[in-house]
C-alpha cells in the first residue's frame, strides 16, 4: 500500500510529544511490513535545510509557523504542506491523519476528504469538549466533518471514545486501537550503577514536574545515593522547576537536564532504575510503555489511561494524585530491590503481551485494506 502519515509537528526536541512518537513508531513498522509510507508534517526550531530522516524514519517536512505564541500548538500551521498534499494524494492508497485541532491536521483531513481519497484519523485524547474561544468554530466547521467523513475514527481508552461522541454524536466509525513500542534489549542498572529515579516528559503543568521535585526532596534524606533526574523541553513550568531544584540544595541528587531529541530517548530511559509519570489525565503515554518496553517499574497515576493494565500486571504501581501516595510508591520499590526487579520483569512482560509494534501493525493494516 501507498500511505500517507501526518503528524502536525517535528521540532529537534521533540516538544510534540507523545503523538509524533506514535507516527514514527507506526511509519518504521509499516516500511519494514515492505509498505511505501511517507511521514509528512511540519517543522519548527531548524536552521538549514530541513532534515530528511528523523529517528531514523524519511519524513518529508515542511516549515511551520506559529504567529500567536499563546495558542500553543492549536496555532501551528505549515501552508506548504497542503499544496505538496494535494499532488501527493493522486498516488496514495490511505492517508493516516494523527490529528489535533490544529492547522496541520485538520486542513489535511479536509483535502483528503475533498479528494476522495480514503482516510483514517488517531486523535491520540486531542479532541475533546473544550470552552476555548476557537474550538468552537474550529469543531462546526473542520473537526466535526473530519471526523465523521474518515473511513475510521481510532482512539486509545473508553474515555476518548465517550469525549469523541460527545463531539459528534452520531459517530459510527470508531475504533479502538492501543499504541505499541519497537521491542528494545532490557536493561537493569544506572549509569556507573547509581540508582536514578527519572522523569521524562514536557514540563508542563498537566504533566506535574513540581510534584516530582517535592517528592524527590522528601525521599532524599532516607536515600541520599538516589539521583532524581527531569529531563524534557520546557513548557512553561522550566522557571518554577529550575527555582524549586536551586531551593531544595540536593546538589547532583536533583537535576533537571533538559530536552533530549526524541531518538535518544529510549538511550536516556534505559540509564534509569523507575520511571515516574505524575500526570493527570494522560491518555496513553508513550514515554511510560517505552520505560516497559526496556524492564523498567513505572509509578504513574489512576487517571492514565495505562493505569488498569500496569496495576493487573504488577508492571510498577498507580497512585493517587496526591503527593503522599506518590512519595510512599517510590519510597516502597527504593527500599526493596527485590520487588523493583520483579515489577521490571512484569513491565517488560506486559509490553512484549499487549503492546507489540506487530499487534499494531496488524490492525493497522486490516483497517487500511477495508478503507480502501
Amino acid at each position: 500500500m501507498k500511505i500517507i502519515q501526518i503528524a502536525t509537528l517535528v521540532t529537534p526536541d521533540g516538544a510534540y510529544g507523545g503523538p509524533l512518537r506514535v507516527a514514527i513508531n507506526q511509519t518504521r513498522a509499516l516500511l519494514e511490513a515492505n509498505h511505501e509510507v511517507t511521514l509528512v508534517a511540519g517543522a519548527m526550531g531548524y536552521t538549514g535545510k530541513l532534515p530528511e530522516q528523523f529517528d531514523g524514519v524519511p519524513v518529508r517536512l515542511f516549515r511551520a509557523h506559529r504567529p500567536v505564541p499563546k495558542l500553543g500548538f492549536a496555532g501551528v500551521f505549515a501552508p506548504q504542506l497542503q499544496g505538496w498534499l494535494r499532488s501527493a494524494l493522486k498516488a496514495t492508497d490511505i492517508v493516516h491523519i494523527h490529528m489535533g485541532r490544529d492547522l496541520v491536521t485538520l486542513p489535511s483531513a479536509w483535502m483528503t476528504a475533498h479528494h476522495r481519497v480514503p482516510y483514517v484519523l488517531q486523535t491520540h485524547g486531542m479532541i475533546d469538549a473544550s470552552d476555548r474561544l476557537l474550538s468552537k468554530p474550529l469543531d462546526r466547521f473542520l473537526t466535526l466533518p473530519a471526523l465523521t467523513a474518515a473511513n475510521s475514527v481510532l482512539f486509545l481508552t473508553e474515555h476518548e471514545r465517550q469525549a469523541l461522541k460527545e463531539i459528534a454524536p452520531g459517530l459510527s466509525n470508531l475504533q479502538e486501537l492501543h499504541n505499541g513500542v519497537p521491542q528494545a534489549r532490557p536493561t537493569r542498572s544506572s549509569e556507573n550503577g547509581a540508582i536514578e529515579v527519572l522523569f521524562l516528559a514536557r514540563l508542563q503543568e498537566r504533566k506535574r514536574p513540581l510534584l516530582f521535585v517535592e517528592m524527590a526532596k522528601q525521599l532524599h534524606t532516607k536515600f541520599p545515593a538516589v539521583r532524581f533526574v527531569l529531563v524534557g523541553p520546557d513548557e512553561g513550568e522550566g522557571g518554577a522547576v529550575a527555582a524549586a531544584i536551586a531551593e531544595a540544595g540536593m546538589k547532583d541528587a536533583l537535576s533537571w537536564e533538559g530536552a533530549v531529541s526524541p531518538e535518544k530517548a529510549a538511550d536516556r530511559i534505559s540509564r534509569c532504575s523507575i520511571y515516574v509519570l505524575p500526570s493527570v489525565d494522560e491518555p496513553f503515554p508513550m514515554s511510560v510503555l517505552e520505560a516497559m518496553s526496556l524492564g523498567k517499574p513505572v509509578v504513574v497515576t489512576d487517571t492514565c489511561g495505562l493505569a488498569s493494565s500496569i496495576s493487573g500486571a504488577k508492571a510498577g504501581v498507580v497512585v493517587g494524585p496526591g503527593l503522599p501516595e506518590l512519595t510512599a510508591a517510590v519510597e516502597s520499590l527504593l527500599a526493596n530491590p527485590t520487588v523493583l526487579a520483579e515489577m521490571g520483569n512484569s513491565a517488560l512482560e506486559l509490553s512484549r503481551r499487549d503492546y507489540s509494534m506487530d499487534q499494531v501493525v496488524g490492525q493497522l493494516c486490516r483497517t487500511y485494506t477495508k478503507a480502501i
